[in-house]
């Protein structure tokens, strides 16, 4: 997938996010320092919200000079960034290769949370998903996931108490970066893990590899169909894992983790909304025995080949009322950051077509020079 930031002089330069405390130690004391200057760097890193070796007053100065000229700190690069009346942010990050991904802040009443990609594009091709239509380029890092987050954090005066594995990309398809990620969050950042969700579309092998990786966060199934003609249609990795494979490897996480899941259902207006498909919905959950609520998400308009459609609120009432009925736990996402194009995807694109169109109005001239 070409992408429409220009690819930046590769920098040899090592990176500090991404590391623990203990191999930032083990660099500083390999270059002759004591080992508690390591672990005031990598609190400059992780908690104390350093932009650059500069900002790291307790050190000396000219530690502060060594480590520009041996280490880079890791932060990605901000493109571009929208903020929603509701206090929504979306960013646009540039890698250290020029290639970007999205991540957005959302602040709520009793928490802040953060959604982070894990890929730049994604291989999953979901129909309705806007991060397919681009294609896939490559994993992000676990410091490049981690990153994410601390820009976020260093830009936030409240502190981010959740983050959500919901951005671009499919997690799971990037297991080891991923999890190495979440141990980080944890460790290092200080977020608990069970305040972390890991999303994915139903990867069999990494689900079951996830429950045995001692990481106790949230599992949330992109589900999006009761059955399987129609979730491959949605959701092409489906032909691959059929629904069934999916929920025992969900009952092997439950049992192994002790941690409900989250099944995440994408409400498409005249396709996937009807009382009839609820009715399936609890039918396969409840028979497969798996602990979770339902969370509701009415489709937020991408411009999409199959041009899907936002349900009615009636559809989605009656929907949601015949899940609970069945006794399951149903809540409905809210709404945020429509107009900064809060989806996944939208914001990346809408940014390279500026700087598509901005690029061939220079090829033609201003338009005081027409």
């Amino acid at each position: 997938m070409a992408d429409s930031s220009v690819m930046k002089e590769k920098d040899n330069r090592e990176v500090l996010v991404g590391k623990t405390t203990a191999e930032i130690t083990q660099l500083l004391v390999s270059g002759g320092h004591p080992a508690y200057r390591g672990q005031q760097v990598a609190g400059w890193v992780y908690r104390k919200g350093a932009a650059s070796f500069q900002d790291m007053t307790d050190i000396p100065a000219s530690l502060r000079t060594e480590l520009g000229e041996k280490y880079l700190l890791g932060l990605p690069e901000l493109r571009h960034k929208d903020v929603s009346s509701d206090g929504t942010i979306k960013y646009l990050f540039a890698m250290p290769d020029g290639l970007t991904v999205e991540s957005v802040f959302l602040p709520y009443q009793q928490r802040v949370s953060v959604c982070l990609s894990t890929q730049v594009g994604c291989p999953a091709g979901c129909t309705f998903c806007a991060t397919a239509q681009g294609g896939f380029a490559r994993n992000l890092t676990a410091g490049e996931i981690v990153g994410q987050l601390l820009f976020m954090q260093r830009e936030s005066e409240r502190r981010i108490s959740h983050a959500v594995y919901m951005g671009m990309g499919e997690p799971l398809f990037n297991f080891e970066n991923v999890v190495t990620s979440l141990r980080l969050i944890g460790s290092e950042v200080g977020i608990s893990l069970r305040n972390l969700t890991v999303s994915t579309v139903g990867v069999v092998p990494g689900i079951e590899a996830l429950a045995d990786a001692d990481v106790p966060v949230t599992l949330a199934l992109s589900l999006h169909a009761p059955e399987d003609t129609l979730r491959q249609q949605l959701i092409p990795t489906g032909r691959k894992w059929n629904i069934n494979e999916i929920m025992k490897a969900c009952r092997y996480y439950t049992h192994k983790t002790r941690r409900n899941l989250t099944f995440e259902y994408l409400l498409i207006g005249g396709i996937n909304d009807g009382v009839d498909q609820a009715a399936k919905l609890a039918t396969l959950l409840n028979t497969w025995r798996l602990p979770g609520n339902v969370n509701l998400i009415p489709f937020n308009y991408v411009d999409t080949p199959g041009g899907y459609k936002r349900p009615t609120p009636e559809a989605i009432r009656l929907f949601r009322e015949e899940l609970e009925k069945s006794g399951r736990i149903v809540t409905q996402r809210m709404t945020r950051g429509t107009a900064i194009s809060a989806a996944c995807g939208q914001l990346r694109r809408n940014v390279a077509a500026v700087q598509q169109f901005d690029l061939r109005l220079e090829a033609v001239g201003s338009p005081s020079s027409l």
